[in-house]
């Protein structure tokens, strides 16, 4: 053997720093499926973060005479070796950079590869859980900066810390498999214990993760809502209120935890909204409601049709002629594009806008009438307009009568005392023969007949 394969040769054993340029992946490696690319940036986050803390394991490369040709190759430990690769791709680190390894020309090196990944247990991922939460709590790491150090999202560092922050008693019950994990993803909706231990107690047979988040959020109002979307996020939190985000799944915005303090949001929006009505229309006066007061017992008036202005009817048909031009223009199209799509809105806005003029209240009823300002289902405001109350109804005009209409309510009074004076006999004495005479009357307003039965 040559000087030069003295000097490449290693006793086995040895531990020995070699530049990341001279090592290859083992043919010999019983992993044939390939790491993953999340596997990869997982490793090299935390190789960044705190260095290669396993040594790789491997053997000479030796040519057809078997003599050393420098390079290594990778028995255990190819995970790292990729992500010491990509790390060089993104000028991390140089290709040339030491890794350390332990030489080993002993042990066949497919059955070692085969023992690296089969002779171990994974970590049970509850203590997974709860190590992340102890890293935010005793380190004072951040989300991301977790995320970071392991290679995952921050998204996932959050999954994982609300669940290391699930009741002891729950988290145990997972444990023992007593509870599945999307069960207790469920209770992670909220970081109460005594309120998650409480909704344990009440769960009987049936323990589905639906349940579990209705029971835990049934207090609360979800952010779809039409009170939290009239009120919106920013105003609600900006006076103090919380939300409840569920991590696990799409929860739509979470849950609005005040409901005090949103109806109180709602109450006090819908208020300016109705004297901003009052105020910009002239309504005598307007009411605010969360739902439409079926059994308010008013009276109402209705708008008038009214011919626009000429401005007005020259812009309804320019609005139209557009309209009809954009929407031949995009006959073709598969989808509109956005600046398109916006036009559309602006002018079916200008639209309506200039067809409810078409129709406008008498002034009179305006003065004397009012409006009711409501809450629609989708969080949007609907205005009901022309109430009168009973007190600002107008007095009802007095006809004037003819000679002849006065006379009538006379035959009128004459014809009831008549009959009247008949029943009254019936009751004290039995009548003799009786003939039947009708006599019809006719008032302004209708006919109708009488049977008048005379004494003999």
């Amino acid at each position: 053997m040559s000087a030069k394969n003295v000097e490449l040769v290693v006793e086995n054993g040895t531990e020995i720093f070699i530049p990341l340029s001279k090592l290859k992946k083992s043919p010999k490696n019983a992993r044939k499926t390939p790491h993953s690319e999340v596997a990869i940036e997982a490793y090299a986050a935390s190789i960044a973060a705190k260095g290669i803390l396993q040594n790789l394991v491997v053997e000479p490369e030796l040519d057809a005479e078997g003599a050393a040709t420098g390079f290594y190759f990778v028995t255990i430990g190819e995970g790292r070796r990729l992500a010491q690769l990509l790390r060089v791709k993104r000028k991390e680190i140089k290709k040339t950079e030491p890794i350390r390894c332990i030489v080993d020309t002993t042990n066949d090196p497919h059955e070692i590869s085969l023992d690296e990944n089969v002779t171990r247990e994974n970590m049970h991922p509850a203590d997974q859980f709860e190590a992340f939460k102890k890293l935010a709590d005793e380190r004072g790491f951040g989300a991301e900066e977790i995320a970071a150090r392991f290679g995952v999202t921050p998204h996932v560092v959050r999954q994982r810390l609300r669940l290391g922050a699930v009741s002891p008693k729950l988290m145990q019950g997972y444990r023992d498999g007593g509870l599945t994990l999307e069960q207790l993803m469920a209770f992670a909706i909220t970081e109460d214990h005594a309120q998650q231990e409480a909704v344990f107690e009440r769960l009987s047979h049936n323990r589905d993760a639906t349940t579990i988040r209705r029971l835990l959020t049934e207090t609360h109002v979800a952010a779809t809502d039409h009170r939290a979307v009239f009120v919106g996020v920013e105003a609600y939190t900006e006076a103090g209120g919380t939300i409840l985000r569920d991590l696990f799944t799409e929860d739509r915005g979470g849950y609005f935890e005040d409901v005090a303090l949103l109806d109180l949001l709602v109450t006090a929006k819908l208020g300016r909204e109705a004297d901003a009505v009052r105020e910009t229309e002239g309504w005598r006066w307007t009411e605010a409601h969360l739902d439409f007061p079926h059994a308010h017992g008013l009276s109402r008036t209705h708008p008038r049709p009214v011919k626009l202005s000429v401005d007005d009817q020259a812009a309804l048909e320019a609005a139209r002629r557009e309209v009809d031009q954009l929407a031949e223009w995009n006959q073709t199209a598969n989808e509109l594009p956005d600046h398109v799509d916006a036009r559309f809105c602006e002018l079916e806005a200008d639209i309506e806008r200039l067809e409810a003029k078409r129709h406008a209240y008498d002034p009179d009823d305006i003065a004397r009438g009012g409006a009711f300002v409501i809450l629609n289902h989708d969080g949007t405001v609907r205005i009901e307009r022309g109430f009168i109350r009973t007190e600002d109804e107008k007095p009802e005009p007095q006809a004037e009568h003819s000679a002849d209409e006065l006379l009538r309510p006379t035959l009128m009074s004459r014809v009831w005392t008549a009959e009247w004076s008949t029943q009254t006999a019936r009751r004290v004495r039995t009548p003799p023969p009786r003939k039947i005479t009708t006599v019809r009357c006719r008032t302004s307003l209708f006919e109708t007949s009488r049977h008048i039965v005379p004494w003999d």
